[in-house]
């Protein structure tokens, strides 16, 4: 339950805060159109996590979910159960954001992860999102590492959510920042937005997942 509505609320919530109603007086290459959003989804999902942390563990992306599942902090049956309330979480509140925002009224509907094909390659973006899914579950991996004892507290959604925040400075005039198999694609669903680019949103996190945890292990934990 705890992974469903967390990922609905992250949907919802942070999606939500790209708003073309909000920021459609700002160009989308605005320090304050960007900036914005990234504190949004880093704020944001740290708060997510802080709440769900003390049931689920506060996974809400997919790509977190096979990590520890590689690192073996969970089991098989609970990664595929996390993973399908995730993506169904992720839907609803995509329906829910889409419903209750009148999304349908709107000409342009912002928030989707998309690439500007005349700006980068399919290859670039895939790698952009891997590197930016590497540095958040390296993130994670490091904040839950019992060697260097860390008490849980608040500091580890926090430095989880700064590491988010970061991402989406670096990553949204690219690629609109997704390093979430979920957030990467329900939207551009709902919105009748996907196409073959939201396929690099959908697997470019789980290729991270699998390099994270031996990058971590062989080099900082």
């Amino acid at each position: 339950g705890a992974e469903f509505f967390g990922t609905m609320f992250l949907i919802i919530f942070c999606v939500g805060s790209a708003n073309h109603r909000t920021l459609a007086g700002l160009d989308t290459f605005s320090p304050a159109y960007y900036i914005s959003i990234s504190i949004a989804f880093g704020i944001g999902i740290g708060g997510i996590v802080h709440i769900c942390a003390g049931t689920s563990g506060g996974h809400v992306n997919p790509a977190v979910t096979l990590a520890l599942l590689l690192d073996k902090r969970i089991s098989l049956l609970v990664a595929i159960v996390y993973t399908v309330a995730q993506f169904a979480g992720g839907f609803a509140g995509a329906a829910i954001l889409y419903g209750l925002g009148n999304m349908g009224e709107l000409q342009n509907i912002a928030g989707v992860n998309a690439y500007d094909s005349k700006m980068i390659e399919t290859g670039q973006a895939f790698f952009l999102e891997v590197f930016g899914t590497l540095f958040l579950l390296l993130t994670v991996l490091s904040t839950i590492n019992e060697k260097r004892g860390h008490a849980p507290s608040y500091l580890q959604p926090l430095s989880i959510g700064l590491s988010i925040l970061v991402m989406h400075i670096f990553l949204i005039p690219y690629t609109n920042c997704a390093i979430n198999p979920v957030r990467g694609t329900v939207w551009n669903v709902v919105t009748g937005q996907a196409d073959e680019h939201t396929l690099v949103f959908l697997f470019a996190p789980w290729v991270a997942s699998i390099v994270a945890v031996p990058l971590h292990n062989t080099f900082f934990a």
